[in-house]
């Protein structure tokens, strides 16, 4: 039978909420960048080669945006780190034994006399009736 071991914290992938976001980032600081390469196609004068860089990049930015926004870290497998070769080794000192040992409180519980003959007179009385 295979053990479960449990993953270590280090070893655990980044939660989908914080990768979602980094993504998002990601995407709005390449779409912002595509902004101003526009911006600077149209407002930089006279026109050269630099506004054929800048519309070139308007262009293609788009799509570099969303595969990058598309990718996430799927492809990137986290290595296991183990803690347990970090942790100092436990101390072998002796556990003393207790002084003395605990007292055992027992209870035994039993139904009064006068119950257990009422319960037996009413089984009585329903025997009869039938």
């Amino acid at each position: 039978m295979a053990s479960r071991r449990t993953p270590s914290l280090t070893s655990l992938p980044r939660a989908p909420r914080d990768e979602e976001s980094a993504r998002v980032r990601h995407y709005i600081i390449t779409m912002g960048i595509r902004v101003v390469c526009f911006i600077l196609m149209v407002a930089v004068t006279p026109y050269g080669w630099y506004t054929w860089v800048f519309g070139i990049a308007a262009a293609v930015l788009p799509y570099f945006a969303v595969v990058i926004a598309n990718a996430g870290s799927d492809n990137k497998e986290p290595t296991a780190e183990s803690p347990q070769m970090q942790l100092a080794p436990p101390s072998q000192e002796p556990v003393a034994p207790p002084a003395e040992q605990p007292r055992t409180i027992t209870l035994h519980e039993s139904r009064p006399l006068l119950d257990a003959q009422n319960d037996s007179a009413e089984g009585d009385d329903e025997s009869s009736r039938e």
